[in-house]
């Protein structure tokens, strides 16, 4: 499935990569210019990931982003200064359109994963769709997902694994998943960051262990993966949104560099299979 200029699915891993919200037009294309940096030294493909809003914040109180209008212009302003394609996620039907006019790939939120209205308006536009698997579904629940996108007639689909709920405010990733949704017939990602949230943990807002971060990615990357999902951020102590389970963007080299070793390894065993 090609977006933007990059190809999932294909022989090479791709990385989503960016912070979890857009806190300010310069800090998110400081972010993006590092990250095409990043990019063009490790020569792995790189969408940059950031959201306009959260809508899905735990307290009224935390910080949401810029909205829609202003989010997008920051997020074309990305596109056109660094080449990287973008990805955004969407919580309403209403943005989808205007999203899709910016965005090489439009994301439904795992919270959302079954909002019909939602998927439909995003499937609608053409865009290339990222569905996240919803912390309360079982993988192959997310095959009614996938054929919802389907049936408004959408194939440039990718599936994501992102932990699933394991009692209060705790997560676990079952590498089994990979595995199952890979049977759709679509690329699979694998949300590191993400898989390493504590929802909720923090009271008023979510908690992570950032610790596990890139031991689960290396572990998926063992797996089979199409491509990695990763929060970034310049200082996670003190990003507006996720920063707790955000992973340093200084240690990004380095770790990309194993995992694309781990992901190399992973496709030759497969071949041989």
């Amino acid at each position: 499935m090609e977006a933007g200029g990059v190809v999932f699915g294909g022989p090479r891993l791709v990385l989503i990569a960016g912070p979890c919200v857009i806190e300010s037009p310069e800090a998110c294309l400081r972010h993006a210019e590092r990250l095409a940096a990043i990019s063009r030294q490790s020569q792995v493909p790189i969408v940059f990931k950031s959201s306009f809003d959260k809508a899905n914040r735990t307290s009224q109180a935390s910080f949401r982003g810029p909205g829609l209008q202003a989010g997008l212009r920051v997020l074309e302003r990305v596109k056109r200064e660094t080449g990287l394609p973008v990805l955004t996620d969407i919580h309403e039907p209403a943005q989808a359109a205007a999203a899709a006019a910016v965005a090489d790939v439009l994301q439904i939120p795992a919270l959302l994963s079954r909002q019909t209205d939602l998927i439909a308006a995003a499937a609608l536009t053409g865009a290339a769709l990222n569905l996240k698997k919803g912390q309360f579904l079982a993988p192959w629940d997310m095959r009614a997902v996938v054929a919802k996108a389907e049936s408004f007639g959408n194939h440039r689909l990718m599936v994501t694994e992102r932990g699933f709920s394991f009692g209060y405010n705790n997560l676990v990733s079952d590498f089994r998943a990979l595995v199952i949704m890979r049977a759709f017939g679509y690329p699979v990602v694998f949300d590191a960051t993400h898989s390493a949230q504590l929802p909720g943990a923090g009271g008023e807002r979510s908690g992570g262990q950032r610790e596990f971060v890139a031991p689960l990615a290396r572990a998926a990357a063992a797996v089979g993966i199409d491509a990695l999902f990763m929060e970034v951020h310049e200082d996670p102590d003190h990003a507006l949104s996720d920063g707790p389970n955000s992973y340093p963007l200084e240690l990004l080299p380095a770790l990309l560099t194993d995992v694309t070793r781990i992901d190399a390894a992973a496709r030759a065993a497969a071949s041989r299979d």
